[in-house]
């Protein structure tokens, strides 16, 4: 049986689920950092946890227990309060701590919550640490010495080394006067840091979803629900548009037309960019399953290889670091630039965007539209239990499906590790063939499910 067979807390992002139901409760964020604590207890010096969060309310419930269970085992405890994801892999980095936390459901609603774990390096942690820490959730875990029990403590600067690092990625020759932005920070971790780092630049800065209530957190904002900022772009007259999402680890840009630029039109802008500069390594952009056959066409006109990993940003990076690669994400806006990052980071990957489009001096319809995509479907199919997929009526729609688009497209199912979803997408030349397709699958699959 294999590591991700076994796994029975982590998915493919850190923990995540229903707040106050397993394994998203106080008590389970308790004995997790305790865990991760005793894990990352190594050596003789003074041990140290870094901890961010986002806006929803379960965050601070989460990041008491999680204080609680990193104390009393030993390790320091330095709390960042709302911060990006990327942020918090900056931190754990740039102050030498054991272990970074980010608490987080990232695009999910308010009432979901997760938790994310750096390591030193600032990566998330592997494969082999995390079974760790999940055998030692089963243990006993030895507690510290009333002496030795940990402290916690605020920092009131981390917004300001956050911006400092973030403004540092964008070419000190360039500016942003005269640019007029909407920020979208979906009521999330970026609502101050990222209106504030583009204001640093010179841009005249619109910022919507940033009044967080706890509640709001993605609430028809954000970079899912794009169509605030669509509308805001419009009616402000805006250069370009910039949606991130809850952690801000990801985004999707609107142009001055209001049409959405997902994620793989803006990773074709930045791979060939740095291609034609000289900096991309391995001659490659490392995308998902996910991603669309016209970036692949595109990019093959450039000289320029696409290597596919699995979905998840955790995935893309494991391929970028065995193939050398310092570009690469995905179609949903993760872009993970590691020249700069150890993670996806928003902000990082929109100033990479915004200094393009200072630099071309080109409206942001041309320069984010580099290729057309083929008609691709992606539908969502909820499921409360059981495994539909394997479902012999399943199967056979699945193989129906790959029949009908043999040599013109191509399909993918597979099961959401966020949430009990059931995801069925193709894409092929013929648009009305995919949505049949898709609309076959996820009928059986309904049906399997129910």
């Amino acid at each position: 049986m294999t590591a991700k067979q076994t796994r029975r807390y982590f998915g493919t992002d850190g923990i995540r689920g229903l707040t106050n139901s397993p394994p998203m409760t106080a008590a389970i964020a308790l004995k997790l950092g305790q865990a991760a604590g005793r894990h990352f207890l190594r050596g003789n010096h003074l041990h140290r946890v870094v901890i961010g969060k986002d806006t929803r309310l379960s965050g601070y419930m989460m990041e008491s227990a999680l204080v609680a269970g990193f104390t009393s085992v030993g390790m320091d405890v330095t709390l960042l309060g709302p911060m990006p994801t990327p942020a918090v892999a900056m931190l754990t980095r740039s102050m030498r701590a054991d272990i970074g936390v980010m608490i987080s459901a990232s695009h999910n609603p308010f009432h979901d919550n997760g938790i994310k774990l750096f390591g030193p390096d600032g990566y998330k942690l592997s494969d082999d640490d995390e079974m760790a820490i999940e055998a030692l959730l089963e243990e006993e875990i030895p507690l510290a010495e009333p002496r030795a029990i940990g402290r916690a403590r605020r920092i009131d600067d981390a917004q300001g080394r956050y911006i400092h690092f973030a403004k540092a990625t964008f070419p000190e020759h360039l500016r942003l006067d005269g640019r007029k932005i909407v920020i979208d920070c979906a009521h999330g971790a970026a609502y101050k840091v990222a209106p504030a780092a583009l204001w640093e630049l010179g841009a005249e800065v619109i910022a919507i979803g940033v009044a967080p209530d706890g509640f709001n957190v993605n609430d028809k904002v954000g970079s899912t629900h794009p169509k605030a900022l669509q509308l805001k772009v419009l009616e402000s007259g805006a250069d370009i548009g910039i949606a991130l999402d809850g952690d801000a680890d990801r985004l999707i840009v609107v142009d001055e037309r209001g049409q959405v630029v997902d994620g793989d039109q803006l990773m074709a802008l930045i791979a060939s960019r740095a291609a034609e500069a000289g900096t991309l390594k391995g001659g490659a952009l490392v995308a998902t399953v996910m991603s669309n056959l016209g970036l692949e066409r595109f990019l093959a006109t450039k000289g320029i290889a696409l290597h596919r990993a699995n979905v998840g940003d955790r995935h893309v990076l494991e391929l970028m670091r065995d193939r050398d690669c310092n570009v690469g994400g995905e179609q949903s806006g993760h872009i993970i630039l590691s020249d700069h990052a150890t993670t996806g980071d928003g902000l990082v990957a929109a100033l990479q965007v915004l200094a393009a489009l200072v630099g071309s001096g080109k409206p942001a319809s041309e320069l984010l539209h580099l290729f057309d995509p083929l008609p691709q479907l992606l539908k969502n199919v909820r499921f409360k239990g059981g495994a539909p997929l394997e479902a012999d009526s399943v199967k056979a729609a699945i193989a129906a499906g790959e029949a009908q688009l043999a040599g013109q497209g191509r399909l993918l199912i597979r099961k959401s590790g966020t949430e009990p979803l059931i995801r069925v997408m193709a894409e092929g030349e013929d648009k009305a063939l995919v949505e049949r397709v898709v609309d076959d699958i996820c009928a059986a699959v309904a049906a399997a499910a129910a």
